[in-house]
Order: C-alpha cells, then sequence, then structure tokens
C-alpha cells in the first residue's frame, strides 16, 4: 500500500486461533495533513500491546484503505482500543482525515496460510 511503504509485501502470517481481528475500512478526505506522521506513531504504539499479532494494509487507488490488526483475544483488542494516544488519533481522524469509515470486529476461528515453494535454481 502506497502510504505503509513499510509494511511487509506478505500477509500476516495465520496464527493458532481462536484470536480477534478488527478490520478498519476508510474513505479519506483530500486534505491529509499530518497523517502520515500520526500514522507512523499509531504503528508504533499498537506493537508495544501484549497480545498484538500483526496488521494488513490495502489501498486502491481513489477507494477505500483498509486495515486489519490482529490481537490475541479481547483484553488485548480492549487495551489497544483504550490506549489515550490511539484514542487521540481515532478523534483526529474523524474530525480531519476520514470521509467515512466504518470499523468490524470478530473473532477468528479458522486460519491457515500457505507459502509456495521456490522452484530449484540450475
Amino acid at each position: 500500500m502506497s502510504d505503509h511503504p513499510e509494511a511487509p509485501a506478505v500477509p500476516v502470517e495465520a496464527f493458532e486461533p481462536p484470536y480477534c481481528g478488527a478490520a478498519f475500512t476508510a474513505v479519506r478526505t483530500p486534505d491529509q495533513s499530518g497523517y502520515s506522521e500520526t500514522d507512523t506513531r499509531v504503528k508504533e504504539l499498537v506493537r508495544d500491546i501484549p497480545g498484538y499479532l500483526g496488521m494488513d494494509y490495502a489501498q486502491s487507488p481513489d477507494g477505500p484503505a483498509v486495515t486489519v490488526g490482529y490481537f490475541r483475544d479481547a483484553e488485548a483488542l480492549t487495551a489497544w482500543r483504550t490506549d489515550v494516544e490511539h484514542r487521540a488519533a481515532q478523534q483526529r481522524g474523524r474530525a480531519e482525515w476520514y470521509q467515512r469509515y466504518s470499523l468490524h470486529v470478530a473473532k477468528v476461528e479458522r486460519s491457515h496460510g500457505s507459502v509456495r515453494a521456490e522452484a530449484p535454481q540450475d
């Protein structure tokens, strides 16, 4: 995703369920002043939440941005939701950066992944 150059080029690994997922989808306003700095800080903060597992990002040009955060349990997700700096970023996002957004929280009951083996080199 263009707004997350440090994001890995691969999806977050599949974890042993159950765990929680929080899917945040947003359409941004034209003025994104200060967004990048706040986004960087928020990503630093979430890494310190006990039970944080990782995040996936995607964005289409001129379309919605999607961030999915994964947390070991509801307590970890609550710790993130109630973090003081995160709450301030949420308020600023509603006031300045998001035209509209939605948040969906779910319990992940099944999870799997695959990595294609590289073809042997001759």
